[in-house]
């Protein structure tokens, strides 16, 4: 499935993510993933280590619906700490690019004061568009 990137005349382009995207197909709502395995056990407490969990428990659910991480066409983040993901961006992009290689969906994100499992940092859902 092939999304289309939307990009409106004269904006400047965005860096890490798309303002719109078009697909036509099968919608996969992917619930908030958090930074435990599959046994829910954290491997990692720091926010690089829990966002590539994430990811990879992102593209997992998708991969068994029988797509890839290009056919992601929204991502929103949800982080326990804002100066965490600010002071680690360079390292957030390249830990983004290891799972999800050079596919940048819409995203948001949003800064929050806790998220129900206490060891969590970060939490992503997605949405997915997948062949018909």
């Amino acid at each position: 499935m092939a999304l289309i990137n939307v990009q409106p005349e004269g904006w400047a382009p965005p860096k890490g993510y798309a303002n719109g995207l078009i697909g036509e197909g099968r919608i996969l709502c992917v619930g908030g993933q958090i930074g435990w395995n599959t046994e829910q056990v954290f491997e990692h407490h720091d926010f690089i280590g829990q966002m590539k969990q994430c990811l990879r428990n992102i593209l997992d659910v998708v991969e068994a619906a029988g797509g890839t991480a290009s056919d992601i066409a929204r991502l929103t983040w949800y982080v326990t700490d804002k100066q965490d993901y600010v002071a680690n961006q360079r390292q957030v992009g390249a830990a983004y690019r290891e799972v999800m290689g050079y596919h940048f969906p819409a995203m948001t994100m949003v800064v929050i004061s806790a998220l129900v499992e206490d060891d969590a940092r970060i939490e992503i859902e997605a949405t997915a568009v997948l062949a018909a």
